[in-house]
């Protein structure tokens, strides 16, 4: 009788079923459409996969040099933040195994025992009573609140993969840019060090010509100001150096410590120039594929709202061992078994679940806003790094030739000044070297900028994967 009560439950359920089918809680997700730039998306998710196209070639292949290999791979070991991404993954693994193992029915066992005595009659022995009850209850999902969860927890994790691999592409980025800051930086000081020394010279070439009568005293305090100001440049270098230092230190998750990084270092990879930005890169990224797995997620966080208006249908079975039935106790025990089945509809709450529902899709509206935004940054910083590659190529044609100017120029001034002539001046000398300098860093400047439009060009096509 209970077994045919509990068919009639079910087929209740199932005719209410036919009615809810239309409102999409069984739907998988797909990618939405219903802008220019989300259509633009979809179509781009088809296109195939360029497998040596910048963005998509592995790390070891563009960061070539050695001793950054080697410190990458390092910073991929022991990164602490890539480990707790890592690590979220694994949460994210553990929450959608407990949604999967919420379709199995759940066993509980709970043993049980009294004894009484009626103390009136001393003859009278302690009487026993045990039960040995398992209890079996089975939600049965049949308007899809279990396969929403499953579908969201499934969404969260490919997301939190998403995460790590952003992660992971970010730290390589950031290890390969302060390993050429560092050489970069080195170089600098390189240049600074040795015009200090040629200041220093040209000090006591002031000095003589002083004495010569050929400048004043002007011309040797002018000189002596200049040769300290560059020594304190390079005091600041040294600060920045330092920085540098601690910063790799700590992306590679040690203690800070000074790095043996080679000076003039240079990041050599094909040349790379590009008129617009492709969707079907952008659509490589693993921030926009985590922006879209969010749709993912509040699109069946809608449909569980959705399915919150619909009846449950639970089922439930006791069965065990026990010498207690009703007011008699027996012994032996006997062998009993219990089936039931419950529909539970929501009457009252239907206010609270409109609430809910009302969330889920203003929710789900600005995960859509938010992954268009990610996929107009991402475009915006594709087209950075390839403006800044591009423009520091050309950048560096001109300073290199500036540079050379400039080593003339200030080669003229000096002679001028030492054979006496009356339109040159201490000044002229000052000026020239300055500028000397000030090219010279420049080059190196602009050579990393360079480097660094390589660097930040790799990360925005999603590279590291």
């Amino acid at each position: 009788m209970k077994l045919n009560k509990i068919a009639a439950l079910a087929l209740a359920s199932a005719i209410l079923l036919g009615g809810a089918s239309g409102c999409g809680l069984y739907k998988k997700y797909e990618t939405p459409d219903n802008t220019t730039l989300l259509a633009q998306y979809k179509e781009a998710q088809q296109a195939s996969i360029d497998s040596l196209a910048y963005g998509n070639l592995r790390w070891q292949d563009v960061f070539t040099d050695p001793v950054l290999a080697d410190l990458i791979q390092q910073a991929l070991d022991n990164n602490i933040d890539l480990r707790n991404a890592k690590l979220n993954v694994d949460i994210a693994h553990a929450q959608l195994r407990g949604a999967k193992l919420a379709y199995l029915p759940s066993v509980a066992l709970a043993p049980n025992g009294s004894g009484s005595k009626v103390f009136m009659s001393p003859s009278q022995s302690m009487s026993w009573s045990y039960q040995i009850p398992l209890s079996v209850s089975w939600e049965v999902d049949i308007f899809g609140k279990l396969l929403n969860s499953k579908r969201g927890a499934q969404m969260t994790l490919e997301q939190t993969e998403d995460y790590r691999q952003a992660v992971r592409s970010q730290i390589i980025a950031a290890v390969a840019n302060t390993y050429y800051s560092i050489a970069s930086l080195k170089s600098q000081l390189a240049i600074s060090v040795s015009t200090s020394e040629i200041w220093k010279v040209n000090v006591q070439t002031m000095k003589d010509l002083k004495e010569a009568g050929t400048v004043t005293e002007v011309a040797v305090v002018q000189s002596e100001a200049q040769y300290y100001g560059i020594l304190a440049q390079i005091t600041d270098m040294k600060v920045s150096l330092d920085e540098l230092n601690n910063t790799l230190s700590l992306l590679l998750g040690v203690m800070p410590q000074e790095w043996s990084i080679p000076e003039f270092s240079k990041l050599s990879v094909p040349e790379i120039r590009r008129e617009s930005v492709p969707m079907y890169e952008l659509a490589l990224r693993p921030d926009v594929a985590a922006a879209e797995r969010s749709m993912a997620v509040a699109y069946y966080a809608t449909n569980s709202a959705r399915a919150a208006f619909y009846p449950g249908l639970n089922i439930t079975a006791n069965g065990g061992f026990t010498n207690a039935l009703g007011t008699m106790i027996m012994n032996p025990g006997k062998f009993f078994i219990n089936l039931a089945g419950s529909l539970t509809a929501p009457l009252f709450s239907r206010g609270a679940n409109i609430a809910r529902l009302e969330a889920a899709k203003a929710q789900q509206q600005q995960s859509m806003n938010s992954f268009e935004q990610t996929l107009m940054n991402a475009s915006a910083e594709v087209s950075n790094a390839i403006t800044l590659y591009t423009y520091s190529v050309e950048k560096q044609t001109y300073v290199a030739l500036q540079s050379e100017k400039l080593a003339q120029a200030a080669d003229y001034t000096m002679e001028l000044l030492q054979l006496g002539s009356y339109n040159t001046t201490y000044l002229d000398v000052l000026t020239a070297q300055q500028n000397l300098l000030s090219a010279r860093l420049a080059t190196i400047g602009a050579q990393y900028s360079e480097t660094r439009a390589l660097i930040n060009l790799y990360q925005a096509l999603g590279g590291g994967r």
